[in-house]
């Protein structure tokens, strides 16, 4: 036995002993027990199992010393804290060890767990943290309710009871959006599988309802408009769907079309290499991750393209891929780091991406300058015009979006040749009195993707001298860019793709510095294409194009 796993089992043995659980959980009652267990399809990360059978739990570039992991100073209200506290960890152990082996770290941590924060509520207790720790719990039971020590077990289940009686009365009090609904998926999934808690199911469900109508829009997306929390909403709605499977009880109609819908719009902002556009502070995260949720989670939808409230539009033909923002950012109170990015696009040629967006670190913890992220959330780290290095939706000191793209306008079209996409903020009609219009015609063959940016005049505010403008096109890395003779147009050459020519008229182009936030919240250059010039009272108009070669 290996030192690390010697000092895993002298945890369980320490943690297990039954006088120590009896007495600090005992209810004298019948043992209870879980009717069901349910099966998680959603195979996790072998390599993050591996890391954690060796004491290490790994988010992003931090990683956490399990041996030396104390719950009660760890806390919450961070990614590597909360990442820990709901017990999604579990996936990536079982993907890694057998029942046998996974127990041994699973029963450990559990039993660290219920000795800091079993007895008392704290900020362990909150509502989200619970509903994604019962998903977890119920669905890798074996691999923290193998012990043969009963008062462990009934520690563990007892807990597990009164962290539903918590949800029961205080879930609403999780913030709106993927939080809300993770708390009460977690209470209906208790009532399914505990013994005895039937009775809950019927208010969990309406509670459910309740979070799923204020934080989903009709087409499916969260209102957050974050691709990362839509993945989480995937996986949660198919954990619960997978508790009502085992229980043997009928999935309602309205859980049932809520997850189908929110898979279309997951796969709606999915690029070519699998993995998601960069939207709202986040990063494309991990495409083996994201496949392994997208194959497991029982449902099967089509990409969603004309996506109304959700609001990233997808235009894709042969293989080239097009995710455009076509909507106003998120509202603060349900995305504390939106982003300034309406009209921006990403955009791939296969499993090569072309065009993106700078991103952010979101989900992962990060030690990038505070300066930085914020500076991630400006319209210039998107691929789309600014006009006089102003947002189109104002960021505020505090963080929070103020002023700017209320409306958009969008008509789209297909034919025999071609999808089109029309769409105008309003962003810089305050400031500037002019309306941005973005125009996309995509062929039919994905070899060519056409595009004009249009400042039109509106409202009463002109401009009295012209002022500049850039309209950025951020490469993703490995795209290397090759300035024509003529200064009008670049040869995009990278590794995974053949070669596409970009093309523009009506202003200069140059090669600027650029970053991206990598899938793992990790900081890469690259570069950006950046058409500039200068745009007076009347509006102008920039045309550009880019064509593969082959």
């Amino acid at each position: 036995m290996s030192a690390d796993a010697a000092a895993q089992n002298a945890v369980v043995q320490k943690l297990a002993k039954r006088p120590l659980f009896s007495r600090m959980f005992a209810s004298g009652r019948q043992p209870l027990k879980l009717v069901a267990v349910p099966r998680d399809h959603v195979q996790g990360d072998r390599q993050r199992g591996d890391a954690m059978l060796a004491g290490r739990y790994i988010l992003g570039n931090e990683v956490l010393a399990l041996n030396e992991l104390d719950f009660a100073s760890l806390g919450a209200g961070n990614p590597v804290a909360d990442g820990m506290q709901g017990f999604s960890w579990l996936r990536d152990l079982a993907a890694a060890a057998s029942r046998e082996k996974g127990a041994r770290v699973g029963e450990a941590l559990a039993g660290r767990w219920l000795l800091a924060h079993g007895t008392r509520v704290d900020q362990a207790w909150r509502p989200d943290l619970w509903g994604e720790r019962i998903l977890f719990w119920t669905t890798y039971a074996p691999y923290i309710l193998s012990s043969r020590d009963s008062g462990y077990r009934s520690a563990l289940l007892n807990t597990l009871v009164r962290g539903a009686r918590h949800l029961n009365s205080n879930a609403d009090k999780a913030s709106p959006g993927i939080d809300r609904i993770t708390a009460w998926a977690g209470l209906v999934a208790a009532g399914l599988l505990v013994q005895g808690g039937v009775p809950r199911v019927a208010r969990g469900e309406s509670g459910l309802a309740r979070a799923l109508s204020t934080a989903q829009f009709e087409d499916g997306g969260l209102i957050s408009r974050t691709p990362y929390e839509q993945m989480l909403l995937v996986d949660r709605l198919a954990l619960l769907r997978g508790a009502y499977f085992a229980a043997k009880q009928s999935l309602p109609d309205s859980i049932e079309a809520a997850a189908a819908a929110a898979l279309a719009a997951l796969h709606g902002v999915t690029m070519g290499d699998g993995a998601l556009s960069s939207w709202q502070g986040g990063n494309p995260g991990e495409a083996a991750r994201l496949h392994a949720l997208i194959e497991g989670c029982g449902l099967r939808a089509r990409p969603l393209r004309q996506a109304r409230g959700w609001g990233y539009h997808r235009l894709s033909a042969l293989g080239t891929v097009v995710v455009i923002d076509a909507a106003p950012p998120p509202p603060p109170k349900m995305a504390p780091s939106g982003c300034a990015s309406t009209l921006a696009f990403e955009m791939s040629d296969g499993a090569q991406r072309l065009i993106i967006n700078c991103g952010g670190p979101q989900p992962f913890p990060t030690a990038l300058p505070d300066d930085l992220v914020e500076g991630l959330r400006t319209t210039a780290a998107h691929s789309t015009l600014i006009v006089s290095d102003t947002n189109s939706t104002a960021i505020l000191a505090d963080g929070s979006l103020g002023k700017g793209v209320e409306d958009v306008t969008v008509d789209r079209s297909e034919d025999n040749d071609c999808s089109r996409l029309e769409a105008t903020h309003d962003g810089y009609v305050r400031g500037f009195g002019l309306v941005h219009k973005r125009s996309l015609m995509l062929g039919n063959d994905g070899k060519e993707l056409r595009g004009a940016d249009q400042m039109i005049q509106k409202g009463r505010r002109k401009i009295r001298d012209a002022v500049p403008y850039a309209i950025r096109f951020h490469l993703a890395p490995g795209v290397e860019p090759t300035i024509t003779a003529d200064g009008m147009g670049a040869i995009l050459r990278s590794p995974g793709a053949p070669p596409w020519n970009f093309r523009c008229r009506g202003a200069n182009l140059s090669v600027e510095e650029s970053l991206m936030i990598d899938g793992r919240g990790q900081m890469v250059p690259t570069t950006q294409l950046v058409i500039q010039g200068e745009v007076a009272a009347i509006g102008g108009e920039v045309a550009w194009q880019f064509r593969r070669s082959s």
